[in-house]
Formats: C-alpha cells, sequence, structure tokens
C-alpha cells in the first residue's frame, strides 16, 4: 500500500482488501488468496512507526524520494528549494535505520525504490545499514553495482555506515561515501 501513515491506516486497508477478496469469491473469479501485502514507507510517519507495521505487513519498501521530500520538507520540483533535498541528512539516514531495524527483528524483508538506490555513493552504506534488496532507475548501473557489492564485506559496509551515522553534516556523508566509493570505482 502507498503511503500509509500508520498501522491503523494498515489495517483499514486490509479491511478494504478482505471485502474485495470476499466479492471476488462470491462472483467466483480467482485470485491470489495468499498475496504478499506490504506497506510502502514514504512519510516520516511510517517511518517512525516501522516497528509497528512490521508487525502487520508482509514486507516494506521504502520509496526515498517520498520520504526524504515529506521528511525534509523541500519540493524536490521547486527549483527555489531542491538544492536542499538531501538523502544524506542524518535524519533520513536514522529514518533508513529504523525501518530497516523494523523489518530485520519482525522477519520481512525491505526492499527500497527510489534515486538513493541507484546512486553509487549510497550502496555500501544501504548493504551496511542492512538493506539487501533495491531498485535501480537505469539498467547500465548494473556493473558498477555489482562491482561495488563484490568489492566489500557486508562487515566492513556496516562499519561504514556506522560512521557515516556519526556524522551531522549531509556534505560529511557524502564526501566520505564517494571517498570509499572512489577507491571501488573511480571518479563517480
Amino acid at each position: 500500500y502507498p503511503m500509509i501513515s500508520g498501522a491503523n491506516e494498515f489495517r483499514q486497508a486490509n479491511m478494504i482488501l478482505s471485502e474485495v477478496m470476499d466479492n471476488l469469491r462470491e462472483e467466483k473469479i480467482a485470485f491470489d488468496e495468499n498475496i504478499p501485502i506490504g506497506s510502502m514507507i514514504e512519510v516520516p510517519s511510517a517511518a517512525l512507526t516501522a516497528d509497528h507495521l512490521a508487525k502487520e505487513a508482509d514486507f516494506f519498501s521504502i520509496g526515498t524520494n517520498d520520504l526524504v521530500q515529506y521528511s525534509l520538507a523541500i519540493d524536490r520540483d521547486n527549483e527555489k528549494v531542491a538544492f536542499m533535498y538531501c538523502p544524506a541528512h542524518p535524519a533520513i539516514l536514522r529514518l533508513l535505520k529504523m525501518c530497516i531495524e523494523a523489518a530485520e527483528d519482525n522477519n520481512i524483508p525491505v526492499t527500497m525504490c527510489g534515486e538513493m538506490g541507484s546512486e553509487l555513493e549510497y550502496i555500501i552504506l544501504l548493504l551496511g545499514l542492512g538493506l539487501q534488496q533495491f531498485s535501480i532507475s537505469s539498467p547500465i548501473l548494473i556493473p558498477a553495482i555489482k562491482k561495488i557489492i563484490r568489492s566489500i564485506t557486508y562487515e566492513e559496509a556496516k562499519e561504514i555506515a556506522e560512521k557515516v551515522l556519526r556524522f551531522t553534516q549531509p556534505e560529511e556523508s557524502i564526501n566520505y561515501l564517494k571517498k570509499v566509493t572512489d577507491k571501488i570505482i573511480p571518479v563517480l
């Protein structure tokens, strides 16, 4: 479900889905009775209550474009403020960590969609936070992403993520991550 703000909304959406399933059964229309139901994590309230949502959902998909925009109150399409849109903001990194940990703690898969998963300098950070699946916007990035993933251990990625989480300025995070990534794939 997109734009879920918390567990109550998730339950309400499930009630509607249940009604639709009942109607399909009555009309004898075949459907997948065991379809996994997940929540997009796109708004701050969903991220902050990810531990509750993870008890209800079969999976999470973190929508970074909207999560960054709504968390930082930045319209990424408004040229006057778009420069302030920053996935490396410490608040965003903490929200991502919370969501991934909530999913792990509840044994549900978590994926990521959005531009952050396609930016090479964030790959090691995301792996270090525990993310194992993310979508990318362009297949041309696959070889570079594979090279990054194959060039580092999970423990190394985890140490890098822990260091980045201690930074207080987004620029520190970006510069450090670019430096680490440039050692694997020179000149991003």
